[in-house]
């Protein structure tokens, strides 16, 4: 476990940025020569500046604000992906010989990376999705080459502030996106749906949403605290010839394996369109 982590740079702290920037800093875990955040905007740069150990710059009053976080050890790259080529430019004179760069820009590949970097800096592509802003995403994160196993250390520590970490190879990273990326949504639809038949049975809408969304929070933390499988936990609360099982009966019958492979292979085929531009 690393018990401490280098200097690091948020360049473009928005939603996702700014989630692990906080992640960070309320993680307690030392910081050595402090973390420094850019935004746009002085407003947006607002939010982040009474962190403690947080040095946020607003680029609309300091234009070099980009070129002074590059000289982290950690550079966290977070703008938006149409816009990483032109920064990697700006930013990479700026940068120190032992940087470590990390993108969170979806789609944007490694080979990016080292295009315009150039030889030699170490570069890893992450995939968080957004229960980060609650400490609890799940981080997919793969390696560029060269990248060294104390460098991957370092900066699964710092995505492990705010969940999960799952090494993958970056081929795996589009398809990872399909599950734990567009995930949050297709658990908010479900509560969606489960809100719309408890309101069709008679329900007010504020307590059809709190049967339908408490349920699935009680049921994920049962699961979480049992460490049981998920289909053991179901059978438990399936009666033989009860209601349950009627129930689950129909939607085993709408063959839900096969609706969740189409879904996640439809968001996968539109992830290499949109890496190829499309």
């Amino acid at each position: 476990m690393v018990d401490a982590l280098p200097s690091v740079a948020f360049i473009g702290a928005g939603s996702m940025g700014g989630a692990i920037l906080q992640g960070l800093v309320a993680s307690g875990i030392p910081v050595d020569g402090g973390i420094t955040a850019t935004n746009r905007t002085a407003a947006k740069a607002a939010e982040l500046a009474g962190l403690p150990g947080v040095r946020s710059i607003a680029l609309e009053e300091q234009p070099d604000g980009n070129a002074i976080a590059a000289g982290s050890r950690i550079v966290v790259v977070g703008v938006k992906p149409a816009m990483v080529p032109d920064l990697l430019v700006e930013i990479a004179p700026q940068l120190r010989d032992d940087a470590i760069v990390v993108s969170i820009a979806a789609g944007v590949t490694l080979a990016t990376f080292a295009a315009n970097l150039g030889e030699g800096v170490s570069v890893l592509r992450s995939m968080p999705n957004t229960p980060a802003t609650v400490g609890r995403a799940v981080t997919g994160l793969a390696a560029g080459a060269g990248v060294t196993d104390e460098e991957r250390a370092l900066v699964r520590r710092l995505f492990e502030t705010v969940g999960s970490v799952i090494d993958v190879p970056e081929e795996q990273i589009d398809p990872l996106s399909t599950i734990s990326g567009s995930g949050p949504a297709y658990v908010f639809l479900l509560i969606e749906e489960f809100t719309k038949a408890a309101i069709g049975k008679g329900f007010a809408e504020a307590e059809a949403r709190l049967m339908a969304e408490q349920t699935f929070i009680g049921a994920t933390r049962l699961l979480e605290a049992s460490g049981e499988d998920p289909a053991e936990l179901r059978r438990r609360v399936t009666s033989p010839k009860g209601t349950t099982e009627r129930a689950i009966a129909v939607l085993q019958g709408a063959e839900l394996d096969g609706l969740f492979a189409r879904a996640t292979d439809a968001a996968l085929a539109r992830a290499r369109e949109l890496a190829a531009g499309v």
